[in-house]
């Protein structure tokens, strides 16, 4: 292991008496704290000075792996291209220091902003108003469904309780319908990966609230049957949601509004150049049709007859309530929605049109190229993603998780493993529309070797990574018993 860049724990470098730090003399006096809350004994912090601090944290954090960095593979789910603009827009101070409770004429600019978004989405997607007060994906689809919900019980129509969920579903989709108090029904797909029309059609009845819908699914294909489905929904009373997700692939082509949905959430940090690796900050704005509008939480942006903007929550107690108690506070995560507007400016009317058909095109190119080698499970022109299962000389027994593992030893982040569930050996392939042919190629060819590799050196793959921090770990025990804490004993070696 290479110490310098991947050093040891901040403990192992720690010296007793060693300190990194002077602090000015204390003007406040001295507070004994209450006993019930004092530490039997000292926290055992590690002792280091100023540069060896600096440099262990300079280090490790060249560890950390981004699209500023490398290639990475499974992009418009998680690693977009995030222009340096969009984060200058963000920290401008003007944005930075407002308070959500100040008067409406102090901050004119960034209502306009919400305000603006919103238009622009509806634009693209063909819907009538949006909110953007959800905080991420699932919040978004939670929210979505409570506008279902709301809608059905607005009509005293309160039997219906089920929605339609298809197998190769985001598992958010599932989870959030439980949350929302909802039944989940699955509908399963065909051989070809679409939902199967004909398993859809017996579920149908007047208990059904909605059906959602991933469009690309999960397995990057487009769901050709869409009008079909919509139809059968409709005319048994229930609502079509559309999950968002994968937009991507969609811009510029075609828009959710014009397909038959109802009610969709948009993960704006994906589609809209925002990454949330590592778990956040996201987005979720809803959109609905146009007699949905007043089921959305408030409270919202409005353009008044003079020009000027206001946040305007005019929902009175009854009924439709149920949103508004259940929704974050305020607008969601205006610094998120700052750089998905300052992105779909960036691109203008003209160039957004390009999102999805380089998309498409830049996964169809990587699938061709592989296939001889991959196993591709649907022969089928693909969208934004596409999902192998494995390799395809199992001889080796070479899993898809040594394929993920040996692709760290020549510098690119692993795709998705394992998912979608419909096929044991999983490999979903997603690049965004912005990656070059030169660095697709270079992609290409270290796949296409790590497959020789399986074939003729197999241990290698199997023992992967060679040249990462660490090797391999015990993932379900790293999750089911993580060690995070670190304990010195006396001798300072780890307890």
């Amino acid at each position: 292991m290479n110490n310098r860049l991947y050093g040891n724990l901040i403990f192992e470098l720690s010296h007793p008496g060693t300190c990194g730090y002077s602090l000015p003399a204390n003007r406040f006096g001295n507070y004994n704290l209450p006993e019930e809350m004092r530490r039997a004994t000292d926290a055992e912090l590690p002792e280091c000075d100023e540069m060896t601090v600096v440099r262990h944290y300079t280090n490790h954090s060249a560890n950390n792996f981004g699209v500023n960095n490398g290639f990475y593979p499974l992009g418009s789910c998680t690693m977009k291209y995030n222009p340096v603009i969009n984060e200058e827009v963000a920290a401008m101070p003007q944005f930075q220091n407002l308070h959500p409770l100040q008067p409406n004429s102090t901050c004119q600019g960034a209502l306009e902003v919400y305000y603006n978004l919103q238009k622009s989405l509806c634009e693209l997607t063909g819907l009538a108003e949006f909110t953007l007060n959800p905080c991420a994906g699932a919040h978004g689809e939670l929210t979505g469904l409570m506008v279902i919900r709301s809608y059905h019980q607005s009509r005293g129509d309160h039997k219906r309780v089920k929605v339609i969920v298809p197998d190769s579903a985001h598992g958010t989709n599932p989870a959030s319908a439980a949350v929302c108090g909802l039944e989940i029904v699955e509908v399963k797909s065909t051989a070809n990966g679409l939902v199967d029309v004909e398993s859809l059609k017996p579920l149908l009845g007047d208990d059904i609230a909605a059906m959602m819908m991933t469009n690309p699914n999960t397995l990057g294909l487009f769901e050709s049957e869409i009008p079909e489905i919509a139809k059968l929904v409709h005319e048994c009373g229930g609502l079509m949601y559309y999950d968002g997700a994968n937009l991507n692939p969609m811009l510029g082509v075609s828009r959710p509004g014009d397909m038959g949905f109802d009610v969709m959430h948009i993960n704006l940090h994906k589609t809209f150049s925002t990454p949330h690796g590592g778990g956040g900050p996201g987005s979720g704005p809803v959109g609905v049709r146009a007699d949905l509008v007043d089921f959305l939480p408030k409270p919202k942006v409005e353009k008044l007859a003079d020009g000027t903007f206001a946040l305007v929550n005019d929902l009175q107690s009854g009924e439709y309530d149920v949103t508004r108690n259940h929704i974050g506070a305020y607008l969601g995560n205006f610094a998120v929605i700052l750089r998905a507007y300052t992105y779909i400016l960036t691109l203008g009317a003209e160039n957004i049109k390009m999102v999805g058909p380089l998309a498409t095109l830049n996964a169809n190119y990587i699938k061709e190229m592989l296939k001889d080698v991959y196993e591709l499970p649907i022969e089928s022109v693909c969208k934004h993603e596409f999902v192998f299962d494995g390799l395809k000389d199992k001889s080796t027994e070479v899993s898809t998780m040594d394929v993920a593992k040996r692709l760290l030893d020549y510098g690119y982040h692993a795709p998705t493993i394992y998912f979608p569930l419909l096929f044991h050996q999983s490999l979903m392939i997603e690049p965004t529309e912005n990656e070059s042919k030169q660095t697709i190629d270079g992609f290409i060819g270290v796949m296409r070797k790590i497959a020789e590799e399986a074939a003729t050196t197999p241990e290698v793959v199997k023992t992967a990574p060679h040249n990462a921090p660490i090797t391999r770990v015990d993932d379900v025990r790293a999750a089911m018993h993580p060690v995070i804490t670190y304990r010195m004993l006396a001798n300072d070696t780890q307890e």
